[in-house]
């Protein structure tokens, strides 16, 4: 289930750059190509076009306003606080990183709904403003979260004793004392399985920044990847464990049998099927974003 998820969440974060691209030029397309037929009575655009639209105009917009963000500056101010202040603001950016994945899928929605609904007034098209420079700012704020994030990663990676390494590993055993000895029934399992497939493939992505940055300063020399990997596989290894040992006890303590994640992968399996249909209301990078809490855009940008 865990890797058929994580297979979900690359489906829709490689999206961003395949094929959402190639869907912004067949709807630009559509949209010079109008006077060639009539539209009487038609719409401009699909709704679907027109979320693909935005999606577009969002990344370009973050990725020309994350320029004026200085990654080195933010570095060295990270470098210089103390282990346990580290520790503090990792944790910190965590619990926002959930609180900003949660709200910005609303934010997100409530941009593609004013957007494609069909409008009776004039004053109706001017509420999709406000939406979308609230969409704009939410993708690029979330985006220097995960850059905060990533560059915390990279400190812990480059000190010499590697204690921050070692206190970021210990905080995913914290998860076990939150969330073992509590009630589950099924849908909040399902939640969290969820939520820990989010969890992993954000942290993947993390360290992937994480050694290409420090693949780049030492000029992309392979000797410095093996220096890098046995601290990666630690981390990995150390998620892993921790989310093993999670999932048994829970299932242990509420009489969940194991047959229960056979279920929550057809579930998986079953949004992203009825997206593809053509009749459906949403993208299947939607979907993915509502049930897993995974957005691609912020991540995208970065």
């Amino acid at each position: 289930m865990m890797i058929f998820g994580i297979f979900l969440c690359l489906d829709a974060f490689l999206y961003v750059f395949t094929l959402l691209p190639l869907r912004i030029i067949l709807a630009m397309f559509r949209f010079i190509t109008l006077p060639c037929y009539s539209v009487r009575g038609r719409r401009l655009l699909q709704p679907a076009q027109v979320c693909d639209i935005f999606k577009g105009v969002i990344l370009v917009i973050c990725y020309f306003m994350m320029h004026y963000v200085d990654y080195s500056m933010m570095y060295h101010l990270i470098r210089g606080q103390s282990v346990i202040k580290l520790y503090i603001i990792y944790n910190m950016l965590e619990v926002a990183d959930r609180l900003f994945s949660s709200f910005g899928q609303d934010i997100l929605d409530a941009l593609y709904w004013t957007a494609t609904e069909p409008k009776e007034r004039k004053r109706a098209h001017i509420g999709v403003v406000p939406h979308f420079f609230m969409a704009v700012l939410y993708v690029f704020l979330h985006a220097i979260l995960i850059m905060v994030q990533a560059t915390t990663l990279n400190v812990a990676f480059n000190s010499h004793n590697k204690s921050l390494l070692t206190i970021m590993m210990s905080n995913n055993f914290v998860e076990i004392k939150g969330s073992v000895f509590k009630k589950f029934e099924k849908n909040n399992l399902f939640q969290m399985s969820n939520s820990d497939i989010k969890e992993r493939f954000t942290n993947y992505v993390l360290l992937l920044i994480v050694c290409l940055r420090n693949m780049e300063q030492f000029s992309w020399n392979p000797d410095h990847l093996w220096v890098l990997f046995p601290d990666v596989c630690m981390v990995i290894a150390s998620e892993i464990a921790v989310d093993i040992v999670k999932h048994a006890f829970i299932t242990k303590f509420n009489d969940i049998t194991a047959d229960v994640y056979s279920e929550y992968r057809a579930s998986l399996a079953f949004d992203l099927v009825s997206s593809r249909q053509k009749n459906a209301y949403t993208d299947y990078s939607d979907s993915i974003s509502r049930r897993m809490g995974f957005i691609p855009l912020p991540l995208a940008v970065l």
